[in-house]
């Protein structure tokens, strides 16, 4: 591990020396995600790509793609697309990325179980804005709003999201 790696810890997950409070899955840690779990996958994942909604936001990197209206998850492991970016109308199971709330305003991408998805191994694990304190997500990694922007602002494509093995 090193400084510039985002390694979860019991008090939050670790980066650049700082320690950011985070919420993860409601289905806790898990060594083997399965769809629908609600659990947030062991493991060492690469951060591949960064979402933001340019209506509320100002990319907060050069990377940073925005978030348009048809933009959407495949979450639906019939379908050849399953664990990746879609455009609507889209007939297989999806989350909306556009959403109302905040919670996707920005978007860090992980590599878990993409780009060569295998069905029912678990789509969409991001690092996204969390709730409020402690509430848990759907298997995602999720923090306060300024301390994901900070992150995002000071990582890069291929920055290491470790979560130690339970």
């Amino acid at each position: 591990m090193t400084p510039g790696d985002l390694v979860l810890t019991p008090r939050g997950v670790r980066f650049l020396g700082r320690v950011f409070p985070c919420a993860i899955g409601k289905g806790g840690l898990s060594n083997s995600k399965r769809e629908g779990d609600g659990a947030t996958p062991t493991g060492t994942h690469r951060i591949v790509g960064m979402l933001y909604r340019p209506d509320r936001l100002v990319a907060p990197t050069p990377w940073a793609r925005p978030i348009g209206p048809q933009d959407l998850w495949s979450d639906d492991q019939s379908q050849s697309d399953y664990n990746q970016l879609v455009q609507t109308p889209y007939a297989g199971s999806h989350e909306y990325l556009r959403r109302s709330d905040p919670l996707y305003d920005l978007v860090l991408l992980t590599d878990w179980n993409w780009p060569n998805a295998i069905p029912g191994c678990g789509s969409a694990i991001f690092l996204h804005q969390w709730r409020r304190p402690g509430f848990p997500t759907e298997g995602c990694v999720a923090f306060r709003r300024d301390h994901l922007l900070w992150i995002a602002r000071q990582i890069l494509p291929g920055t290491r999201l470790i979560i130690p093995a339970v």
